[in-house]
Formats: C-alpha cells, sequence, structure tokens
C-alpha cells in the first residue's frame, strides 16, 4: 500500500513541494517513454520490470526504493548469485550509463520517502558500518542525485563520497539543490563516473578502519 507523505518529518516546506512538483511533472511528461522502457525490459530480461530493494533512508528509516531492473539472476552451483558484471545485461547497461534506470525513484519521491536532492540510499548491511560523522547523511531524506553524484559518482572512493555527503546535510539551500539538478543533467548526458574501474556499479563498503570516530551502533 503507498503511503503519502505531505511534509515528512523536519523536511523544510518549499524543499518538499518543489519535489512534488518537479517529480510528478517530470513523471506526466516522461511516462511514454517510462512505458517503452517497461516493455523492453519485460521482451528483453522478462519479469520483474521493477528492482526493488530495502534501503534505509531519513534517519535509518527502512523504505524499498523503485528502479527499473538492469540485471538478470543466474546462480552458480552453489546457489549464488553471479557477479553483478555477469548478471547485468547490455540493455541494463544502458540504462545505468543514462541513469534511466532510476526514474521509478520519482514515486518514493512523491511518497515522500525521497527527495530529489540528497545523499543516495545505501544498502541496509553499511547501517553498522558507519563512523558517526558518517551516519549524518541519514539526517536528511536519500535523493535520486546528490553533491558526490556531481563529483565524480561511483568513481570516488567511499569515504570521498560521505565526506561529500555530510557536506551536503551541513551546506544545504534550495539553490545549492537546483545548482545540483543542473549539474546532475549535465553529467548524465556526458555518462561520466557510472563505475568504478574493474566494477559494473562500485565495490561493497566494509566500514574505515582509519576513520576518526567509532562506527555507530544502530
Amino acid at each position: 500500500m503507498m503511503v503519502f507523505q505531505l511534509l515528512p518529518k523536519n523536511i523544510p516546506l518549499h524543499k518538499r513541494l518543489f519535489d512534488l512538483f518537479a517529480s510528478i511533472t517530470t513523471l506526466l511528461i516522461l511516462s511514454p517513454l517510462m512505458l517503452i522502457i517497461s516493455i523492453l525490459i519485460a521482451l528483453r530480461q522478462g519479469f520483474p520490470i521493477l528492482f526493488r530493494q530495502k534501503r534505509p533512508g531519513y534517519q535509518a528509516e527502512i523504505f524499498t526504493i523503485y528502479k527499473f531492473r538492469t540485471m538478470t539472476a543466474p546462480e552458480d552451483k552453489h546457489g549464488h548469485l553471479l557477479p553483478d558484471e555477469e548478471r547485468i545485461t547490455k540493455f541494463g547497461c544502458f540504462l545505468r550509463s543514462t541513469s534511466l534506470d532510476e526514474l521509478p525513484e520519482l514515486f518514493n519521491v512523491i511518497k515522500g520517502e525521497m527527495s530529489l536532492v540528497g545523499p543516495r540510499p545505501l544498502l541496509i548491511a553499511y547501517l553498522p558500518l558507519y563512523s558517526k560523522t558518517q551516519s549524518k547523511r541519514h539526517d536528511v531524506l536519500p535523493g535520486l542525485t546528490g553533491w558526490a553524484q556531481i563529483h565524480g559518482r561511483n568513481a570516488l572512493t567511499w569515504q570521498e563520497k560521505f565526506d561529500l555527503d555530510v557536506w551536503y546535510v551541513q551546506h544545504w539551500s534550495f539553490w545549492l539543490d537546483i545548482k545540483i539538478i543542473f549539474q546532475t543533467i549535465i553529467k548524465v548526458l556526458k555518462r561520466e563516473g557510472i563505475s568504478q574501474p574493474g566494477q559494473a556499479t562500485a565495490e561493497l563498503f566494509t566500514g574505515n578502519p582509519d576513520a576518526e570516530d567509532t562506527p555507530d551502533e544502530h
């Protein structure tokens, strides 16, 4: 059941209103494209069309994120999924390189679980690995794009990403969001920072043993 939040907790009203207006407008404009992508995924990769996964959002509250599916699910003889680079399809690579796989997250924005701009929602398994400083990335709604995304995306190290995420939390403004959105469009057109060298997207985060503070308990 879709739960709609007009104003999620502690989120500035003007940020929320902009998120609603921009995401609904974008969905209306791009709905034909999203329909075509859905049909192509069904024909090329089969069902399901959407990838769903639990992610931590504002204050680490768990929600379900939606994306277009870019991978198949073949397993090895032990029943374990093959590496990402062996499961991602050619069409999936195209969707990721153009960020079209992220379009269903607009529904997360409308529901109030995400914002257009904010730190990207990562895996639940990372929560106990964050330092106290890194955990501040959950003091705002996660976003479709963010300060880290326009400064290198998956080409950055984890520490660089977290430093940029925390900087955004501490320096947020409406005009900073507008700047990030416009720079994101440029980055997407250039297809920069899609993956780390040798990875289909990014390597798993395993913690920061050299961080100045200790990991939080979650």
